[in-house]
């Protein structure tokens, strides 16, 4: 099955998958408005396929943690019906 991911912040409690109403509550009247976020910096397209789009999405999540400087966001990825935290906000490359 193809692999998940989400973006978060470490500061929320609450699962993107399975909570997501409560995920984006809690994203939203903290400020961050990270699907917003998200969507301007992902290229995504309906000419492109639901594979090349999640992929370009994931890249997207990936250069917002490669410059995010508060040390504040997370990718969360899913797997079938298991959850996986990559600290990749910790663990930049230089």
């Amino acid at each position: 099955m193809q692999q998940q991911c989400m973006l978060t912040t470490i500061d929320n409690p609450f699962d993107p998958f399975e909570q997501f109403h409560s995920w984006f509550l809690f994203d939203v009247e903290k400020g961050y408005n990270t699907c917003a976020y998200l969507g301007r910096i992902a290229r995504t397209s309906e000419q492109m396929s639901d594979e090349e789009n999640d992929i370009e999405v994931e890249r997207a999540i990936d250069e917002i943690i490669k410059y995010d400087f508060l040390n504040i966001y997370k990718k969360v990825k899913k797997q079938g019906n298991s959850r996986k935290s990559n600290q990749d906000s910790s663990n930049k490359a230089s």
